[in-house]
């Protein structure tokens, strides 16, 4: 038996895929955070501090940040959407956020895409599959001249901020309060410069 892992297809899909895209997880264990440390040259720099009580954060839970619920809050149609496949199973999928007026993480900017959503099925993290979902989305926005892709996440997601920094992402603000239900939640934004990375 060959160790192997079996190939992902990426696929560009459209908003009827998000019922499909909606059962890929999105839960991961907390064991540690990241406190942020502003640098005199105005970087941020990422400590991480283990916890004493690991947690599970699960968006899954949370019916507004629903896949579902995209289109009944924003105009998705210059949105993208991708699914990673493996053995014709949904693993993974991205959503790309561009040129939406009411979207704020587009700061106002045409020349700005918001990587909305990135997830990966637990059984298959760390083979591949997220890095190409980036590939992808990034291509995608470059098409649509767009001179930097923005994400978002927080600093309980360390994988996350982890795999941002491998991609050649930087951060760029650290927000504190941003999320009034998640007092203890900071928000971490990462930016890539398309125009000289490819």
């Amino acid at each position: 038996m060959s160790n192997n892992p079996l190939p992902v297809r990426i696929e560009e899909c459209g908003a009827e895929s998000l019922t499909e895209y909606a059962t890929i997880p999105m839960a991961y264990l907390v064991k540690s955070v990241f406190d942020i440390v502003e640098t005199e040259s105005g970087k941020f720099e990422l400590k991480e501090r283990s916890l004493d009580a690991p947690f599970i954060k699960d968006y899954g839970s949370i019916p507004e940040q629903s896949p579902l619920q995209w289109s009944l809050d924003f105009d998705i149609s210059n949105w993208g959407f991708f699914l990673a496949r493996q053995n014709g199973h949904a693993v993974g999928g991205a959503a790309i956020a561009f040129n939406t007026p009411n979207v704020e993480m587009l700061e106002g900017r045409g020349d700005l895409a918001d990587l909305w959503d990135i997830r990966v099925h637990p059984d298959a993290q760390g083979k591949g599959v997220g890095k190409a979902l980036m590939a992808a989305a990034e291509k995608w926005a470059r098409a649509r001249e767009c001179t930097e892709l923005k994400i978002e996440t927080q600093n309980i997601n360390v994988p996350a901020c982890r795999f941002y920094e491998r991609m050649g992402y930087s951060l760029r603000t650290a927000r504190s309060a941003a999320y009034p239900d998640f007092p203890e939640e900071i928000q971490l934004l990462w930016y890539r410069d398309l125009l000289n990375n490819t």
